[in-house]
This record gives structure tokens, sequence and C-alpha cells, in this order.
């Protein structure tokens, strides 16, 4: 089978108008328009890793940020804060809506229960949670992905590209959701080539525990992977990503990135090189669209969901060596179409 060659490796924000600290996290607030609106705009609170992940919150932000330029209101963006309970969670929320945030959205599913509890007392708000975590409620908006969808395409990248026949996985924390990202690449990896092994890895069993916030957990991980012959490693495991990338990059090895494009992110520049592709869900798109909706007055609801025939979960091209690999490419259209169209039934778990 046709490898690709490792190659040697290479070695902001808007202004807060103002910065508020409660119990439940600290919050920034901005707004482009000296003319303010009767209602705020979007609030989003984030997850595990905050602000800065480099992945799944950053992608988030982006979406918000999209929003306040094109709507000329004012945002909030809120962190989280250590061992947190979901009353905390719950209470940002609902301080946020009593401010007059709509729509207000919690990224990731630990907010399934502080959503639930915020819709029921702000029927009027527009609330979302972005990832697998259905609330069901009038006022609600379930922004969901079909991550195995991308992730089998990571695996089919991955099998094409290892020269050791052997690839890894490292997942944030063993949950429903991360088991989906696992599912979909290891049947990537096998329906390209089954002699191809994989050796998959959760870092904890709780996001408490640091899963998707400890860089050197996933460090660690990719290193152990490195030493049984991994020669490509994809990390679904937020802000500790950037520790399995740093190993790939230290070992001349492939990582594949997670959520957002990671090669083209600031803070892992002097890894890029090693960044072959990442799998991608737009979460920035999904975070925007949901604002619009609100903004023109028909606010969305219910189970919202974004793959590879919309477009929202696919495959980062910015690697050239990726982009400019003919082979690789047709490979990964060829999966892809037939994900699409139903010829491939991509397993969740």
């Amino acid at each position: 089978m046709r490898r690709i060659s490792r190659i040697t490796v290479a070695g902001a924000a808007t202004a807060s108008l103002a910065l508020v600290l409660s119990a439940c996290g600290s919050t920034s607030t901005s707004s482009d328009s000296s003319e303010s609106k009767g209602d705020k705009g979007l609030a989003i609170a984030y997850d595990v890793g905050g602000k800065g992940d480099q992945s799944f919150n950053d992608a988030a932000y982006a979406g918000l940020e999209q929003a306040k330029k094109e709507f000329g209101y004012e945002t909030a963006d809120v962190e989280p804060t250590d061992g947190e309970t979901d009353a905390d969670k719950e209470q940002r929320l609902v301080s946020l809506a009593k401010q007059g945030y709509n729509p207000v959205v919690g990224v990731g599913y630990a907010y399934a229960a502080a959503v639930k509890g915020a819709a029921e007392k702000y029927p009027d708000t527009t609330f979302g949670i972005v990832d697998d975590a259905t609330v069901e409620a009038d006022n609600v908006a379930d922004l969901v992905f079909s991550e195995e969808q991308a992730s089998y395409l990571a695996g089919v990248a991955a099998a094409e590209s290892t020269e050791t026949n052997v690839v890894g996985f490292v997942g944030g924390v063993d949950i429903p959701l991360i088991h989906k990202f696992r599912a979909g690449y290891e049947q990537g990896v096998k329906d390209t080539n089954p002699e191809v092994k994989v050796i998959s890895q959760f870092l904890t069993q709780t996001a408490e525990e640091g899963g998707f916030s400890s860089p050197d957990k996933g460090k660690s991980a990719a290193e152990g992977q490195i030493e049984k012959k991994a020669d490509v490693v994809y990390a679904a495991a937020g802000l500790s990503g950037q520790g399995v990338i740093e190993a790939a990059a230290a070992n001349k090895v492939w990582a594949i990135g997670v959520d957002s494009d990671q090669y083209k992110h600031e803070a892992l520049a002097k890894y890029k090189d090693s960044i072959l592709t990442s799998a991608m869900k737009d979460v920035a798109k999904a975070v925007y669209n949901l604002a619009k909706s609100v903004e023109d007055g028909k606010p969305a609801t219910g189970i919202v969901k974004g793959d590879l025939k919309t477009g929202e979960v696919s495959l980062s091209n910015s690697n050239p060596r990726f982009a400019d690999d003919a082979e690789l490419q047709k490979a990964i259209e060829t999966a892809k179409e037939k994900i699409v169209s139903g010829g491939i039934k991509v397993k969740s778990s």
C-alpha cells in the first residue's frame, strides 16, 4: 500500500469592556456597537479546558465572534471552575439569561442538567447545548454532530499513511461521546487495511480527573503508543490533545487533530508539520446558526445535527502533504461518498 513519508518537523482576542468574577467562574463581555440593543446577544459557557484549548471551546468562541461581528450586539463567554457541580453550571446559565443574553449556550455534554434546569426557569430564552446530551424542552436546541463519520475518514487517512501498520487513538474520557470518535476511527482503519493494528486508550474515566484538560496526560499516552510502533496518533481529548501533538512532533510521527483545524492554530504552530489532518466538527457554525435563528425571530429548537452530508463534519486539508496527495485524497473522497450515500454505515460505539 502507498505510504506518506514523514518529513522533518519544523521546529487577539477582542478587547473586553468588563470583567466580572463570580463564584461560578469568570465572565468576559464585549460589544462592538456603541448603541445597545434592547436585548443582549449570544452568551456561551465553556466546557472543561476553557477558552484557549485550540479545539472544542475555541471553535464555540469563533461562532460567538462571528455573531457579534454580524449582529453588532453584546456577547459574553464564561469560563468553568475546578470541581464545579451541576448546580454551579445551572447558576451560571441562569445568571446569563437573567442579564438578558439570548441565546445562552452550554458547550459540552456536561451542561445537560444545567441547561434543562435553566431552560425551565427562563422559558422565553433560547438555550443551546453542544454535543450528545439531548435535552427535551421547547426552548432548547441540541447541537449534535456525527463525529464518527469524520473519525472514519481520519481512520482512512491513518491507514493510508502508516509505515509501521500500527496507529493510535487517545480519547480524553471514557464516555459514549468519545466512544463515537474511537469507533469511527477504528472502522475506517480496518476497512482500509485490516492488517493495521489500532492501539486505543482513554486518559481518564471522568472529566473531573482531567481527561480533557491535561496535556501532560495526552503526551504520556501518545509516547506509550509511539513506543509500541504507532506512527499515526489521533486524539479526541480536548486540551489534552495538545500533548499528543507535541509527542508526535518530538518523535517525528503523524498526529491527527480534532474538532477544529489544529494545523492553523497559533499555539500549535511549531508542531503543525506533524499534524496530518484534523477531524473537524463545525461547532462555530452551529453556535452562529443558533444565534442567527434567534436574531431572525425563528429560534431553532430540538435536535440540530451536523454530518458529512451537511458539511458540518469533515477532514481539514491545510497540510500540503495531505492535501496534495492525490491517492490519499481519492481514498478519502470515495469513503465520504459511500458514507453520504449510505453505502457505508459508520459505527458509533
